[in-house]
């Protein structure tokens, strides 16, 4: 089976947010690390720039899947690799579920992380915003939800912080990147890719164990 992993392979798998069917946050080592905007004013860069790897990332901050992913599955071994200058991660954030299944909780979430981003506080929010996410159904990324949320980071809840989550102040960010999302034309969230593969299939379903996404990168980084 480990064989199979290390490769992308189409079949059957975990179903992606958007997919067409019929330990504590603050302790993740990936919370030592910092965060930029990259040149193309979409992508949230995290780790060394001169890293071998590149690991992108579509997510929407709504979707369950990728929850399973950040909390459960592979992502804090992620951040053992980005720490460790192995890999930079680039994080591109869609907000697609808001019109699939109402409301602006994605829209929110997103415009509260890019203002996080501008106090070097994006990766341990971001952490904390998918432990402690909504049921998908519930509209529950509100501003008041977002602000409680921020005291759970040191030095993020100040009243610059508060104004732009309360004023939308990067919705023109939040809407670049859905766009960036949409022109990606990835098969739903969370979508990985490392350098230009992307995984789908079995070594898909690896995000969500935590051996078989360390066996997966182990190999993949190995042979490069």
């Amino acid at each position: 089976m480990r064989a199979v992993v290390a490769v992308a392979v189409l079949g059957l798998g975990v179903t992606a947010c958007g997919a067409a069917t019929d330990a504590h946050p603050a302790d993740r080592p990936l919370a030592k690390l910092s965060a930029t905007l990259g040149a193309d004013g979409t992508t949230i860069s995290v780790g060394d720039a001169a890293a071998k790897s590149t690991v992108s990332l579509h997510e929407d901050m709504r979707c369950p899947v990728c929850r399973d992913f950040e909390v459960d599955g592979g992502a804090p071994h992620l951040a053992e690799l980005a720490r460790n200058r192995k890999v930079k991660i680039e994080y591109t954030l869609a907000s697609f579920l808001d019109d699939r299944v109402g409301g602006s909780g994605s829209k929110r979430a997103v415009n509260a992380l890019r203002a996080a981003l501008e106090q070097n506080k994006f990766v341990e929010y971001h952490d904390v915003l998918y432990a402690h996410q909504p049921e998908e159904a519930i509209d529950g990324f509100t501003d008041a939800y977002l602000l409680e949320l921020a005291d759970q980071v040191k030095g993020l809840h100040t009243p610059e912080f508060e104004k732009a989550v309360k004023t939308m102040r990067y919705k023109d960010f939040v809407s670049r990147s859905q766009r960036a999302y949409e022109h990606a034309d990835v098969p739903g969230t969370p979508t990985m890719a490392i350098d230009t593969m992307q995984l789908t299939g079995l070594s898909y379903n690896a995000l969500f164990d935590k051996e078989e996404f360390k066996y997966l990168m182990t190999t993949v980084l190995d042979a490069k």
